[in-house]
């Protein structure tokens, strides 16, 4: 049994054996063929990097030479700056030179110069000194033949000339204006463009209130409403201020812009007679009222230059008219001064034979921005010019327009008779009116002015406050100075006060004589 057991064991070892070869062998090749390709891994990746580095070299080479080209054009373009910067200061050293050399050169004509007027200079300074004391030689022989001194001599001499010329200028004065009463039919068409300039008047005073009457006190807890409601809404709405004041049964509408104010007048009347005052029914009301106020407005200005006889404006101008039916100046009618201006300067442009259409033209236009001065900054005429000029009326008539007040040069002679035609319809009898205060205040301020002055005796505002006359001490005042007061005391009122119209000023100068025989 151990002898079988044996032999099988020297069967089977044969058998274990090779496979174990067979696999020591197969790793043995493997390992060797890993290393082969981790070899070849290594020598193309040392290939690709030297590859990588070449091309890196080669990059780097091309690099260098860009730059250096680069450098090299720079280095160029500035050496060729700095040659140019040098060219321009060699130039400028050259100009400088030039002006140096000038320079000296004007300096050695001046010193030349300098001492020639300096030898001139002391033979002048001898002549002088000559002149001089032959003046004082000659001086201590008049003294001594005349036996007065120089300064009494002077104001003797000064009095006697002063008073000889003072009597010549009067008596010219008075020559001229003898001359130019006998002769004012036939030079009429020749100054009376220059003899009206200063008659009008650029100042005047609005009515800014108006009043609505009430059926009954009770009228106006109403327009008040709740707590001031109403009366809140109706002011915001319409643009002004409502003053419910002690005034039994009115109430006082108050607004600088006439045309708001008419609005707000219609409507609180409207209201009244409605009787349903709330904030929605105001502002309905506000709105018709308005709606209908540029109609009338526009038909006021259509129908004012329809009297007028002036045709062909925009119809922005007609409404711009039309406004002015709602604005006075003096209690006079803004409007109706407009068409009594330009009637009244058609007939004066008609005698003396210059351009009709023209001066009746400015003439209605002038006011033209009374209708637009509470909104615009500038004065009336300058506004008014500008509004006519953008909507196509002519050069002449807005000349007419722009210097009614002077603000610019007359180009014509029709803007001269349009500012005649002004005053003449703000200063006719009737035309304008004052409250009874303002009245005797201005008679009180002309006399003011008037006894103010020096040597006047006596003052008297006349003819409703467009005269003054003042009596002057004959005296102290000669026949010129009487004219100088005259103007001196014109020009005080034009400066210190508001009037409509024009104010004369005439000065008297009376010097009697007395005797008695026996």
């Amino acid at each position: 049994m151990n002898t079988h057991i044996f032999l099988q064991g020297r069967a089977a070892g044969p058998n274990l054996l090779w496979p174990a070869l067979a696999l020591v062998l197969g790793v043995a090749i493997g390992f060797l063929i890993y290393m082969l390709i981790r070899k070849n891994q290594d020598l193309k990746t040392q290939n690709t990097a030297g590859d990588i580095i070449e091309r890196a070299k080669e990059e780097a080479q091309k690099v260098q030479l860009e730059a250096k080209d680069a450098a090299l054009k720079i280095a160029r373009e500035a050496e060729g700056d700095l040659q140019k910067k040098r060219n321009e200061l060699s130039r400028e050293d050259d100009r400088l030179v030039k002006r140096r050399e000038d320079l000296d050169h004007r300096f050695d004509q001046f010193q030349q110069r300098e001492a020639a007027l300096n030898k001139r200079q002391s033979s002048v300074d001898k002549r002088a000194n000559e002149i001089d004391a032959l003046y004082g030689q000659r001086m201590a022989e008049l003294q001594r033949v005349s036996e007065m001194s120089r300064d009494e001599a002077r104001g003797i001499l000064m009095e006697e000339v002063e008073k000889e010329s003072r009597n010549d200028m009067a008596r010219i004065i008075r020559q001229i204006e003898n001359e130019a009463r006998e002769t004012g039919e036939e030079k009429a068409r020749g100054l009376i463009a220059d003899a009206i300039q200063r008659v009008a008047s650029d100042k005047v005073a609005e009515v800014t209130t108006s009043l609505v009457n009430l059926p009954n006190e009770e009228m106006k807890g109403r327009i008040v409403g709740r707590n001031g409601r109403n009366i809140r809404s109706f002011e915001q709405a319409a643009g002004v201020d409502v003053i419910v004041d002690d005034t039994p049964e009115a109430v006082t509408i108050s607004c600088f812009d006439s045309v708001r104010r008419e609005i707000a007048r219609r409507a609180l009347s409207r209201l009244v007679v409605d009787g349903r005052i709330h904030p929605a029914y105001i502002e309905k009301l506000l709105e018709e009222e308005r709606q209908q106020m540029d109609q009338d407005i526009a038909k006021a200005g259509s129908d004012a230059a329809y009297e007028a006889g002036v045709h062909g404006l925009h119809p922005e101008i007609l409404k711009k008219m039309g406004r002015l039916k709602f604005r006075t100046s003096y209690g006079q009618n803004q409007l109706a001064h407009a068409v009594e201006t330009s009637k009244i300067a058609s007939v004066i442009a008609a005698e003396l034979g210059a351009n009709v259409e023209i001066a009746k033209g400015g003439a209605f236009l002038h006011d033209l921005g009374k209708a637009m001065d509470h909104n615009t900054e500038g004065t009336h005429a300058l506004i008014g010019a500008e509004f006519a000029k953008r909507h196509g009326v002519s050069p002449a008539v807005v000349n007419v327009i722009a210097s009614h007040h002077h603000e610019v040069d007359q180009q014509s002679v029709e803007a001269v008779i349009a500012e005649a035609a002004d005053a003449i319809s703000g200063a006719r009898p009737g035309a304008r009116r004052e409250d009874l205060e303002q009245y005797i205040k201005r008679l009180k301020a002309l006399e003011g002015i008037a006894n103010a002055h020096k040597g006047v005796e006596q003052s008297y505002a006349i003819q409703a406050g467009r005269e003054v006359r003042i009596i002057v001490k004959p005296e102290e005042i000669d026949d010129m100075a009487a004219h100088e007061i005259a103007k001196d005391i014109a020009t005080e009122i034009e400066e210190t006060m508001q009037y409509p119209g024009q104010i004369r000023v005439t000065v008297i100068r009376e010097t009697r004589a007395t005797t008695y025989a026996k």
